[in-house]
């Protein structure tokens, strides 16, 4: 009788809790799946908007490329105009000259016409006039000739030199003229393209500032889902974040091991000062060089400011450690934890860091976090297999450039990572 009434009364109880837990449950459960929902659309909305966003850069690419063309063209187009304009003023200098020379046939012209007139009154002339036999008279026309002949040629040299005058004149105005119209018409074009360049920038803006909304909203969606799925993940050890990373992203768990061992030797040394330190020696040092260095003080500390909006965000202090300034060559330390990423690069994996871990505020400090960043990275440089080949591919973007001990020293302990562990 006992054991019926102790059955009854866990039914009861069951039934009773059954009431509050069940409608939880279910809520969880459409919770989950609005979610996954909303991740679905925006994962669309942002496919679509990435789109946009590569044709409208392609767009201002093209449009840059005609301005610039354009530019070209109106600059030689400017020089042929004042070539043109300095050759007009020579070609005038010229008719002046050859203005002169017609002024000063005319003068010859009237001279020789006074000397016909006075030759009239010749005997000649006369003895042509009286003689009975005029054809005697003229068989020694010696004067006369001479005398035609000179006005001919006074005056075909007038006549030549007004056509070369105004063909010249008409030459240089329509090349003039022609470039002018050229000049125009390509000022136009630029005042249209620069117009059409301002657009497309302010579109492209507003539409990486889409972009960058829904990478935002995806990311914390994917941080509610994970919450809400207790989908979390911690690593307790190097073991662990490798596997799990690995597992994540297709990166070979021997390549990560490689890359851990060069960069901090699995996480043992991931720095020893603080980025004022940093700030300090990098400083110095960039000065020495003169100006060219500007815009690397000037990256330095916008890492700076990204660096201290990292610790605040985890409630970390301003001296939390990074890497020093290298001694052996001109450059800035700051790189943070295991992945040993600059702040500014962290922040760009963040939104994908906290997709992959489901942590809302990646540590880059944080095992499971530095690993999974680093493998994020390694993924995207194309390390999806321990080839050597692509080992040094990826080594080259990890670095920032070719060194022979790093990259040896990586293919090394992708082959006998086993042996960290023994």
């Amino acid at each position: 009788m006992k054991q019926v009434f102790r059955i009854l009364a866990f039914s009861l109880a069951l039934l009773i809790v059954g009431t509050d837990v069940l409608p939880i449950v279910v809520a969880h459960a459409q919770d989950a799946s609005s979610i996954q929902d909303d991740l679905a659309s925006a994962a669309k909305k942002l496919k679509k908007a990435q789109a946009e966003q590569a044709a409208l850069t392609g767009e201002l690419s093209q449009i840059n490329s005609s301005l610039s063309a354009n530019q070209k063209v109106i600059a030689a187009t400017k020089v042929r105009i004042s070539a043109a304009t300095n050759d007009i003023d020579r070609k005038q200098a010229e008719i002046d000259l050859i203005q002169e020379r017609i002024d000063g046939n005319r003068l010859i012209l009237a001279g020789l016409v006074r000397e016909m007139q006075a030759q009239s009154e010749d005997p000649l002339f006369n003895a042509i006039l009286s003689s009975d036999d005029v054809t005697q008279a003229l068989n020694n026309p010696d004067r006369l000739q001479s005398i035609g002949e000179r006005m001919n040629a006074v005056m075909d040299d007038i006549h030549s030199s007004q056509q070369q005058t105004v063909q010249a004149q008409q030459n240089l105005e329509q090349m003039k003229k022609t470039q002018e119209t050229t000049l125009g018409v390509k000022l136009v074009e630029k005042q249209s393209l620069s117009a059409d360049q301002q657009e497309t920038q302010s579109d492209l803006a507003s539409q990486k500032k889409i972009v960058d909304r829904l990478k935002k909203e995806i990311a914390e969606l994917q941080s509610d889902l994970s919450s809400l799925t207790g989908k979390s993940y911690n690593a307790k050890d190097i073991r662990e974040a490798v596997e799990n990373a690995s597992s994540e992203t297709g990166v070979p768990q021997g390549v990560l091991y490689g890359f851990l061992k060069m960069e901090t030797n699995l996480g043992a040394n991931t720095g020893q000062c603080t980025y004022a330190e940093v700030e300090k020696v990098s400083v110095a040092r960039y000065k020495k060089y003169g100006s060219k260095y500007k815009a690397s003080i000037a990256l330095l500390y916008e890492r700076r400011d990204i660096f201290y909006d990292i610790v605040d965000s985890l409630g970390y202090g301003k001296d939390k450690k990074v890497s020093c300034s290298p001694s052996g060559y001109i450059g800035q330390g700051g790189a943070m934890g295991v992945s040993q990423f600059m702040s500014d690069v962290w922040k760009g994996y963040e939104s994908e860091i906290k997709s992959k871990t489901g942590h809302g505020k990646p540590d880059p400090w944080g095992l499971t976090d530095g690993v999974m960043a680093m493998a994020i990275k390694l993924r995207r440089a194309g390390a999806t297999s321990d080839k050597e080949a692509t080992i040094k591919k990826a080594s080259i973007s990890y670095l920032g450039g070719f060194n022979a001990n790093y990259y040896n020293g990586i293919v090394y302990w992708s082959q006998n990572y086993k042996l960290l562990f023994q």
